[in-house]
């Protein structure tokens, strides 16, 4: 059964009725109740209208008016489309072009072709002959995906609905009652997980900007700076990728006395992390989802045991190909921007995986997974996540194809880092691995960051960018004799 805006509205009427002083949006001393809710989204219904708005750029920071732009565009049908802050000049005109916006919600609007209307807040631009759109979308969430350009993916209004009512059914017997907005709104997972379900739920989304919350450029994080926004909105909830988790737990390996949830998803998270944030405290969960499935698909539960990436949601239906790949149905997009509609109910995800029970265990991308030349496979994913769970190392990229030994970028967790304490990290993570998964190779890298295209914003690398940047040194034969796979890590390559 599929959620309709009109249910999620109408459990924001209740919330209206039954609390109408709790506050639903929270940004510094800036607040505003369920009560006043309907009124505010109702102004900006108008402004809308009045502006002629129909497809809507919304290139806002984090904050209360994200929110109510978002839930106007949504109660009205009109197609929204969130810009992410790291695209570059060139992908926002691709966004603008492919998906023939004519309103524009931010700054930078002017930029690429948008005139200043009598709103100060809307600007506006003539488009003749607009792209078709898969019908019923009423939002396109670009995705970087594996190249330069932005792949938008079509959603009609009820799939990320149908996901936030399924999340809220998880969470719900934990009495969540404040939420903190950790990643950019303009992340479905967080617009979904962090704005729908507080809201469905008749709790306080707390939506500071990034800045605040520890973000600085492309690929600058403060966890202390984090730490400092999260005591002082004392959240039940966050939404975290495993990069955050992990410098989080690395400042504070105690968790805040208030948190109750910690989704953690994006990219595969080492069980060492896990392990040493649930020792600490930290009530973490890992999930998985794709925004070609309107985000989240699968999640542990609170009071089960973790396996994996959990049970499928109460939406979601899962089932695995013969080759283990991943399909699923439930909350599926309604075609790729530009590309003809699916006409299967079940869309095939890349990724291989396997069942422990009714839980999913993923098994790395089917296009990741690399052979080395001893025939083993390998997911990177599984070897990055245990080198990043290590406090020196920021981020990772293990690449082994066809090599008789691993190789891996590092990135340092700050410049005091050095190459001892790298080498240290290495020999660590290699400890807990296989002798065909350990990393003998590895070299200094600058961040991956989406600024550099080498980063998608839920933290995925972009394998192929990396590659093409670094692939004299990754994929080069060797040049010295091959190290027994039982070797202990042999450091920098010269």
């Amino acid at each position: 059964m599929r959620t309709s805006p009109e249910a999620f509205l109408a459990r924001l009427s209740r919330h209206t009725e039954e609390r109408p002083t709790r506050i639903a949006l929270e940004e510094g001393q800036r607040r505003v109740s369920f009560g006043e809710l309907p009124g505010e989204i109702e102004a900006r219904r108008q402004r809308l209208a009045d502006a002629g708005a129909a497809r809507v750029a919304l290139a806002l920071d984090n904050g209360i008016d994200w929110a109510l732009w978002d839930l106007a565009l949504l109660q009205d049908g009109r197609v929204a489309v969130p810009v992410p802050a790291f695209f570059s000049a060139a992908q926002r005109h691709h966004l603008v072009e492919t998906a023939g916006l004519d309103a524009w919600i931010g700054p930078g609007g002017e930029a690429q072709g948008f005139a200043a209307t009598r709103d100060p807040a809307l600007a506006t631009r003539r488009v003749a002959s607009p792209p078709e759109l898969h019908p019923g979308t009423t939002r396109i969430t670009f995705t970087s995906g594996t190249s330069g350009t932005p792949k938008g993916v079509c959603l009609d209004a009820a799939a990320p609905l149908t996901v936030a009512e399924s999340i809220a059914a998880v969470v719900e017997p934990l009495g969540i009652e404040r939420h903190l907005a950790m990643l950019p709104l303009a992340t479905l997972l967080e617009n979904i997980g962090g704005l729908y379900v507080p809201l469905w739920l008749g709790a306080t989304v707390c939506l500071p900007g990034v800045a605040e919350l520890g973000w600085s450029g492309a690929s600058g994080f403060d966890p202390h700076r984090a730490l400092a926004t999260l005591d002082a909105c004392r959240p039940h909830s966050l939404i975290l990728v495993p990069q955050l988790l992990q410098a989080l737990v690395a400042a504070r390996p105690n968790a805040p006395e208030s948190l109750r949830f910690a989704a953690v998803g994006g990219a595969r998270v080492a069980d060492t992390l896990l392990a040493r944030a649930r020792h600490g405290g930290w009530p973490v969960f890992e999930g998985y989802g794709l925004s070609e499935c309107a985000s989240v698909v699968c999640l542990n539960r609170p009071g089960e045991s973790a396996r994996g990436v959990g049970r499928p949601l109460p939406h979601a239906k899962v089932r695995l190909a013969d080759d283990g790949e991943v399909q699923v149905q439930g909350a599926n997009m309604l075609g790729y921007l530009g590309e003809p509609t699916s006409t299967s109910a079940w869309h095939a995800t890349g990724d291989l995986g396997h069942w422990e029970g009714d839980a999913l265990v993923l098994e790395g991308r089917r296009r990741e997974v690399f052979i080395t030349t001893y025939g083993r496979n390998v997911d990177p994913q599984w070897v990055e996540g245990e080198l990043c769970a290590r406090p020196a190392i920021a981020q990772a990229l293990v690449h082994g194809e066809v090599l008789p030994a691993n190789r891996a970028l590092l990135v340092p967790a700050s410049a005091e880092v050095d190459d001892t304490q790298l080498a240290a990290a290495v020999a660590e993570a290699n400890a807990g691995l296989p002798d065909y998964a350990r990393v003998h190779e590895w070299r200094r890298s600058a961040p991956f960051t989406p600024h550099n295209h080498q980063l998608t914003a839920n933290g995925r690398l972009r394998r192929d960018a990396i590659l093409a940047a670094h692939g004299g040194w990754l994929c080069a034969a060797p040049t010295r004799p091959e190290p027994h796979l039982s070797q202990a890590p042999q450091g920098v390559t010269p």
